[in-house]
């Protein structure tokens, strides 16, 4: 057997395979072993019939073409042993010339796992911000906490500020059609919250109990949802019901009631430290994003197209199960951003999909590397973690110990890993 390769670009591989007569013999014999076993022939049992005897009974042209499929898929991957290539797709394989029993010559291509180019990952620069916690910021969560615990009663007078109004509303454009997103049924709104946009809670004050009225209003041309920034829409407002909200007094009795605390400092101060710990795992993740994100642009990190492609279609369904929560399908969405399936897959979707590729192969290359590795140990300690968070459920147990779980959780493992040995190297200098 002979073979030509070629890479036209760092993710493709084109091959040319030459098999002589003495190549095709024990491909064929082999082939009429695996046929034989279907073969009836009188005096044998199902099964059992001998190759030689079986060679006559099967048709030649099946026997050929059959032979064919078996030469080309066994030496193709024989090829792609040698020469240590890693396809990602079946290949694409055309026959050159076929003479039964005496020659074959068929091309091959297929995209391939690119050759990654480390740059230098030990001088990377990027440093964790200093987190600091204000007094603004633990106000509002015991605000919230006061929020979560206060009483509400039905009152028979006009909305004001501190109240919580139940509501239907939903909001049309200009022409009377109604606005994707802009809508709710039986909402609760506490007025004064600055929870929606400028003058919708201002609107409701002084509104009683089964009032239906207008509300037109401007969204904020930095609104952060695209469609809607700058927008004129008016709100069709039902008022179902307006409460009076008392919040508790801030002293110990309230600490007491919020968790295990016998007075308010002693809240305050668990506040204090989930806050900080929150803060300081964002500070660590922003800065290995930043870390992950210069090792890509340093590195040579060829993006192949099936693992773009289907990176896409990850993106696209988890994207349009998120408008689904939100009421929007994605004809809508689309038609809001004056895009075109085809613009939004190359503009938004694609650069996203790369992105991910690259990073996936970068971390991969590094963690070969550095000889970093999950051990079994380690994959079952987290397994059994898992488990316990889900209360060792029997559905949960199961669904953890099928093969395809293991294999994700494990390369998640390695991946986190991986960015933890990248923030190591880079924390020592």
């Amino acid at each position: 057997m002979k073979h030509v390769i070629k890479k036209p670009s760092d993710t493709q591989v084109h091959m040319t395979v030459t098999l002589t007569a003495a190549d095709l013999a024990p491909i064929q014999q082999k082939t009429i072993a695996r046929l034989a076993k279907n073969v009836k022939a009188a005096g044998f049992r199902p099964g059992k019939v001998p190759v030689q005897v079986a060679a006559k009974q099967i048709d030649p042209n099946h026997l050929s073409q059959e032979v064919l499929e078996d030469a080309v898929n066994t030496t193709a991957v024989d090829v792609f042993d040698a020469e240590k290539i890693v396809p990602l797709d079946r290949p694409k394989v055309d026959v050159v010339s076929y003479v039964p029993g005496e020659s074959l010559e068929y091309t091959a291509e297929v995209e391939v796992i690119p050759a990654i180019t480390l740059g230098d990952y030990t001088k990377l620069k990027a440093t964790k911000d200093a987190v600091k916690i204000g007094d603004t910021e633990i106000d509002e969560v015991i605000e919230r906490l006061q929020v979560s615990m206060a009483t509400k009663e039905d009152v028979d007078r006009a909305a004001q500020d501190g109240d919580e109004v139940v509501m239907d509303f939903e909001g049309t454009d200009k022409d009377g059609k109604e606005v994707p997103g802009a809508s709710g049924t039986d909402y609760p709104l506490t007025l004064g919250s600055g929870t929606f946009i400028p003058g919708f809670e201002e609107g409701l004050v002084g509104k009683k109990t089964g009032d239906v009225f207008d509300l037109p209003l401007t969204f904020p041309k930095d609104y952060h949802h695209k469609p809607l920034a700058g927008a004129k829409v008016t709100f069709k407002v039902t008022v179902k019901s307006v409460k009076g909200v008392q919040k508790p007094d801030l002293n110990d009795e309230f600490a007491a009631k919020a968790g295990p605390f016998k007075t308010l400092a002693e809240l305050k101060a668990d506040v204090t430290r989930e806050l900080t710990e929150q803060k300081e795992r964002e500070a660590v993740d922003k800065m290995k994003d930043m870390l992950v994100e210069q090792l890509v642009k340093g590195s040579h990190v060829p993006a192949p197209d099936v693992l773009v492609d289907d990176q896409i279609a990850s993106i696209e369904r988890d994207f349009i199960q998120n408008l689904m929560y939100r009421g929007i399908t994605l004809d809508q969405y689309l038609e809001q951003e004056k895009l075109t399936k085809e613009e939004w897959h190359t503009k938004e979707l694609r650069p996203q999909a790369e992105r991910r590729v690259q990073v996936g192969l970068a971390l991969a290359e590094l963690s070969k590397a550095e000889g970093i590795e999950v051990s079994r140990e380690e994959l079952d300690v987290r397994l059994q973690e898992m488990l316990q968070r889900y209360g060792n459920a029997p559905d949960v147990a199961k669904q953890l110990d099928t093969p395809e779980t293991r294999r994700d959780i494990a390369n998640r493992m390695l991946t986190e890993k991986t960015v933890d040995r990248l923030v190591d190297i880079n924390s020592k200098k």
